[in-house]
């Protein structure tokens, strides 16, 4: 009669899911700008913590997009995804010959789009705090312009 005590268990569990507080969902648009050419994927990816900027935590949200099928003639790409409230940071990487990296040149400097939430002007990879931003309880919208 072990299968007692875990079916109690399981049921304690499953009382506590079915009775938790509902999570939110809001989405949040992300408008990619100034997209260079209609080739290769675009890779978002959405994080909330300094560890998931820096890729030692899974991202919360990604989506990779072939860019020739979601690209519009203003040279702009619309992504939407259902996140609860809470602060994230947004990073972005227009894969343009589909390798798998953002290409650079001999000084290292990044010759495919790439950009970050908040468009911060800096010259290097922008930093979590430069990129976070707020996701309210109502629909948030943010723009992305790649260099």
């Amino acid at each position: 009669m072990n299968s007692i005590p875990a079916l109690i268990a399981f049921g304690s569990t499953l009382g506590s899911l079915v009775f938790a507080p509902p999570i939110h969902a809001t989405d949040l648009t992300v408008t990619i700008s100034d997209v260079r050419k209609d080739a290769g994927h675009l890779m978002v990816s959405v994080v909330n913590t300094e560890a998931g900027w820096n890729n030692q935590e899974k991202p919360v949200a990604q989506d990779k997009v072939v860019v020739a099928e979601k690209v519009t003639a203003d040279r702009t790409l619309v992504l939407h995804f259902d996140l609860p409230a809470g602060k994230y940071a947004v990073q972005v990487m227009h894969d343009e010959n589909d390798n798998g990296k953002l290409d650079a040149n001999f000084m290292g400097i990044p010759i495919e789009g790439y950009g970050f939430s908040n468009n911060p002007q800096v010259m290097r990879r922008a930093y979590f705090s430069e990129a976070a931003f707020e996701v309210k309880d109502a629909a948030t919208a943010i723009v992305v312009r790649l260099r």
